[in-house]
């Protein structure tokens, strides 16, 4: 045992856990994210440290979707997902939001579980920016090789 777990692992460890509630346990897709979000040594797997941070972005997330789950039907609508967002801080333009939603929704819903794989997409995706726009002007250059390899890394 290397201590270090593979979104396999991760998987079983967050359904044994029971941190999706009454919602269905996380896809093998959104645990691989979930790994990829917080692999800074690009092994592809999570050790002690990074599962301790992800299971308080977990915790913050889910508390963050049960709050907007206004009818308790276990996913959100474009609206709550619109509102769920702002509360994060997440500054969208309509198109992103739109294209966002389209992305993970299913008849106009986002489940629990592709809520979870928005919320990691955009939390890897807003800090790789972050970290390219020094001067917080909000606008970055990439070539295409660097903008590849950070959108295929999360």
């Amino acid at each position: 045992m290397d201590g270090q777990i593979d979104a396999d692992e991760l998987q079983n460890c967050l359904t044994q856990s029971g941190i999706s509630g009454g919602y269905k346990p996380f896809n093998l897709e959104t645990c691989r994210l979930m790994i990829s979000m917080l692999d800074r040594d690009m092994s592809g797997k999570m050790g002690f440290n990074e599962f301790k941070e992800l299971w308080a972005a977990l915790s913050g997330w889910r508390q963050n979707f049960m709050a907007f789950d206004g009818d308790r039907s276990g996913a959100v609508d474009f609206q709550e997902l619109q509102r769920a967002l702002e509360s994060m801080r997440f500054r969208l333009s309509p198109q992103a939001l739109n294209t966002i939603a389209k992305r993970y929704s299913n008849q106009g819903r986002i489940s629990f579980d592709d809520y979870i794989a928005c919320c990691v997409k955009l939390r890897a995706l807003t800090e790789t920016f972050r970290r390219r726009d020094a001067a917080q002007q909000g606008v970055v250059n990439f070539s295409y090789d660097d903008f590849i390899q950070c959108v295929m890394s999360i």
